[in-house]
């Protein structure tokens, strides 16, 4: 009976969050047809400004790849990260202090 109970609420829950998220989309659909000087305001639209993050350090935008994977050995990087670790300060002073 409980299981019952669960399946009505959520189908409830599901259809308020499914018509609320159709009517959001026509809504904002309508006000992007609307032509911009009718609705009293005819100042121009705000240039788009791109974040901060896409901008090199004269201001430009930039075009070329923002995050490059390439290809590493599991070797090297157990290399790398052990000698993180041993050039740490607390790398090799905490085994030298337990004895």
């Amino acid at each position: 009976m409980l299981h019952l109970i669960y399946l009505l609420a959520f189908t409830i829950l599901a259809v308020v969050a499914l018509t609320n998220l159709f009517r959001n989309l026509f809504a904002m659909g309508s006000q992007q047809r609307q032509d911009p000087g009718l609705n009293g305001s005819n100042a121009p639209r705000p240039r788009q400004v791109p974040h901060p993050e896409f901008l090199d350090d004269a201001g430009n935008v930039v075009n070329e790849p923002l995050l490059v994977m390439r290809s590493v050995q599991v070797e090297d990087v157990r290399s790398r990260l052990d000698a993180l670790y041993d050039a740490s300060p607390s790398g090799l002073e905490d085994s030298t202090d337990e004895e």
